[in-house]
């Protein structure tokens, strides 16, 4: 426990070193309860307003920053098929894999937290020592892979509604065993999984980068604490 403690705080006193704003305390002078509350806090609200961003109705679709589009397969058989009169299949795809985005996402949730609560003193240096994506690479790192497995039977329970759906995996299981094609677009479900998965970590790392910048607007004094000191 003391080596523990002893061991937080020098790491909080070399981080000391770091450019701070006027009004704003050292890290150096954060008890070791404010610096790990304040992190958890800050982490949690992040990932929190990120899955309740996303997981809605259109949370993918009307974002452009994480809107899913077809795979580079389809879109580039677009001239074909609008001249056979099947364009409109390919506007149902795009709108099916963006819902079965917004509908995998909220399980992403209970993982997010649960890695909050379990992070390791290792963990929260990283954190606090990190650039300003380092929260994000923290989520990745621990669930990205969980997440993975969870979203997939969602997303293709969703995607499979759409009649292309199962022709690109049927020419995508042609390309492979041609040896093209790449495992994250080999079905659509793998395709919108993995789309899932950067959306999601592309807007933890918006709402990182809005508490960096905005500690204080957050509405909790303890993360405005602890990372106005990062300033």
């Amino acid at each position: 426990m003391f080596a523990l403690r002893r061991t937080t705080v020098m790491f909080l006193a070399a981080c000391a070193a770091l450019p701070l704003a006027a009004s704003a305390v050292s890290l150096a002078q954060l008890t070791n309860q404010e610096a790990s509350s304040g992190l958890k806090a800050a982490l949690e609200q992040g990932a929190v307003a990120a899955v309740g961003k996303l997981g809605v109705e259109n949370g993918f679709l009307a974002n452009d920053k994480v809107k899913i589009p077809l795979p580079r397969l389809l879109e580039q058989a677009r001239p074909i098929l609008k001249m056979t009169g099947n364009s409109k299949q390919l506007d149902e795809l795009v709108l099916a894999m963006n819902h079965a985005a917004e509908a995998a996402v909220p399980l992403a949730k209970p993982l997010l937290v649960n890695a909050v609560k379990n992070m390791s003193v290792s963990d929260a240096k990283g954190i606090l020592g990190g650039g300003e994506t380092s929260v994000t690479e923290f989520f990745r790192g621990k669930t990205a892979a969980q997440l993975a497995v969870q979203f997939k039977p969602i997303v293709k329970k969703v995607t499979d509604r759409s009649a292309l759906s199962a022709q690109y995996n049927s020419a995508m299981g042609q390309a492979g065993k041609l040896g093209l094609g790449t495992a994250q677009t080999a079905t659509v479900e793998d395709y919108v999984t993995q789309r899932a998965l950067d959306g999601l970590f592309t807007m933890i790392a918006e709402e990182e980068k809005a508490i960096r910048n905005d500690p204080v607007g957050t509405g909790s004094k303890l993360i405005g604490k602890v990372f106005g000191a990062l300033r």
